[in-house]
């Protein structure tokens, strides 16, 4: 029997809900009228129940003006500057269309450096978890006035999707200026037709699908496909609609035929697996034999020195690495119990060798199975 909407989004409590540039703004400009909309209706929606976590973009955007720029600047200072200015006079919006409705807001700035770390990462999770149980609404952005490449999580669907296993939510909502996923570009193709639900993004989806950005924007459709997926390996269903659209989160909620909705994995991540697949940064790769994939994808083993065949980076104890099969495609994430340089003595060795080559054990398990994630 197919499942239903209603079914995916009957027990939803808890929401991340993203907001595109494209939805906060108009003609490259803070649009006033939003805010006072999107405070009522989150406002109503919390009286039935609900809870949000709000992922905003927009402070590059609010400060252009304060700088004189009329399209978003080029260079990392300028858009660090305009950030600067911008996320003062972002927030500045916020708490004051949120105050009509006596609801208080909190300001939390990440960068990806802080959801890699193991330890800010749970630090900003109690953070979350105190502020929505005393009914304060988080307000998430990249903080981009200190953000480089090395520490950027890319665009904000990508931090949306990573808050899903830190805050524990019940769904994903990306809001946008389009309608859902359509089946092509429904800006140069009439003919195009909305998608109404995608029970996995494999490569049919992705290739239907352009990277198309929007003028204000740093993600586009195919980053939010990204996101779907992260989220539905947590086991958390997803929503692309269109964010102009008045009392769309309601629709949604009710389980109304609104946007596109992504449904969830079944054999769901853990909150732990979620963090090592998809926010930290592999500092090495590991070959698999055939033996190995198998054993890891069907029987859910841990990763045993027998089974690998190259290794490749520099790494210590603890770091997280890549599991790659012998076609070199990614199926694991996981952190080893041995550096680089001992991996190599025992690769393709049995466990039992292990004190002969080194001369110490530390385990017989390369990657133990409760440090694995599968991909």
């Amino acid at each position: 029997m197919e499942t239903t909407r209603h079914q995916n989004l009957c027990n939803v409590k808890l929401v991340v809900v993203k907001l595109g540039s494209a939805v906060l703004t108009e003609k490259g400009r803070l649009n006033d009228p939003f805010f006072i909309r999107f405070a009522e209706e989150i406002a109503v929606l919390r009286k039935r129940g609900y809870r949000f976590v709000v992922v905003t973009s927009g402070a590059v955007a609010a400060g252009l003006e304060a700088l004189g720029f009329s399209v978003p600047p080029t260079k990392i200072p300028e858009k660090q500057a305009c950030a600067a200015i911008g996320q003062l006079r972002l927030m500045r919006r916020y708490e004051k269309a949120f105050a009509d409705h006596e609801i208080v807001v909190a300001q939390i700035l990440l960068t990806a450096d802080d959801i890699r770390n193991r330890r800010r990462y749970l630090n900003a999770r109690n953070t979350l978890k105190t502020l929505l149980e005393a009914q304060v609404l988080p307000l998430v952005n990249e903080n981009d006035t200190v953000v480089v490449r090395e520490i950027k999580f890319g665009d904000n669907d990508n931090l949306a999707a990573l808050l899903t296993s830190l805050a524990e939510v019940d769904l994903l909502l990306l809001l946008t200026d389009l309608d859902g996923v359509y089946n092509c570009d429904p800006k140069t193709d009439g003919n195009a037709c909305l998608v109404s639900r995608i029970d996995e993004v494999d490569e049919e989806v992705t290739g239907f699908v352009g990277a198309s950005k929007s003028a204000v924007g740093t993600g586009g459709m195919m980053s939010k496909l990204e996101a779907a997926r992260k989220a539905a390996a947590y086991g958390i269903p997803t929503v692309i609609a269109n964010g102009r659209r008045p009392g769309v989160m309601a629709r949604i909620l009710a389980g109304d035929d609104e946007g596109t909705l992504f449904l969830p994995r079944v054999n769901r991540l853990s909150c732990r697996q979620h963090w090592l697949a998809f926010a930290v940064e592999p500092r090495g790769r590991l070959i698999l034999d055939r033996g190995a994939v198998r054993a890891l994808l069907e029987q859910g083993t841990s990763l045993l020195p027998s089974g690998i065949k190259l290794v490749e980076g520099d790494f210590g104890v603890g770091d997280p690495v890549s599991c790659l099969d012998p076609e070199a495609k990614e199926i694991a994430r996981g952190l080893v119990t041995y550096s680089a340089v001992d991996i190599r003595k025992i690769a393709g060795r049995h466990s039992r060798e292990i004190f002969a080559c080194l001369g110490y054990d530390a385990g017989s398990e390369v990657i133990h199975r409760d440090n694995l994630a599968l991909l």
